[in-house]
């Protein structure tokens, strides 16, 4: 049969800087890879139901496999409703309910890139995380939350035993300090300083 190139779906709404970065530096990594790649930018005060219009033809096409929606988005848009929008099949972000319903249960289907990219970093440095006392800081459903998931399931990478503190967290100190490994992704600088840390452990700082 006629054989294609594996196509995503770049979605931007509005004008964020960083955002214009992010999407044009996926762009050139699917090219570098040799995925096809199809751009979307929306203006700024693009109502919702156009937004979710587009995901929704993204979701129709057979030709498209995967979709990212970039994230922030403008106030008039709801991203937990984007975001479910998106079919669970084409979530290569791994933010949809059921992807994250799967990391859970241990089945995984698409997992978030940061927390991906972070076990393969402990894998690639020799840092041993099975029954190893991992804190992560910070509960987003982009790091924080996928990445403890990740650490504790069974397996290569996991088998951890983790502690997601946040900002309600009372002394986290006292958690950081007997960490083994602790993973920084509460979106604060400087948070985390030398005398949370003990001797040894291991950093991440997303």
């Amino acid at each position: 049969g006629g054989s294609r190139k594996p196509t995503i779906a770049l979605v931007r709404v509005g004008e964020d800087p960083a955002s214009k970065v992010y999407v044009a530096s996926k762009a050139k990594a699917c090219e570098e890879c040799g995925i096809e790649s199809r751009n979307v930018h929306l203006p700024e005060d693009a109502p919702e139901d156009t937004v979710l219009g587009v995901l929704r033809d993204f979701n129709r096409d057979p030709g498209v496999d995967g979709i990212l929606l970039q994230l922030p988005l403008p106030r008039q848009v709801d991203a937990d409703r984007a975001i479910a929008t998106i079919s669970p099949e084409k979530d290569v972000d791994g933010f949809h309910p059921e992807s994250l319903g799967r990391l859970a249960a241990g089945n995984p289907r698409f997992v978030p890139c940061t927390p991906l990219g972070i076990r393969e970093l402990l894998l690639r440095n020799g840092v041993e995380t099975a029954g190893a006392n991992v804190v992560v800081l910070g509960r987003s459903v982009i790091v924080g939350k996928p990445m403890a998931l990740l650490l504790s399931l069974k397996g290569k990478g996991a088998d951890a035993t983790v502690t997601i503190c946040h900002s309600r967290s009372r002394d986290i100190a006292a958690h950081t300090r007997s960490a083994d490994i602790i993973i920084a992704a509460m979106g604060v600088p400087r948070f985390l300083r030398g005398d949370m840390v003990r001797d040894g452990a291991v950093v991440v700082d997303v």
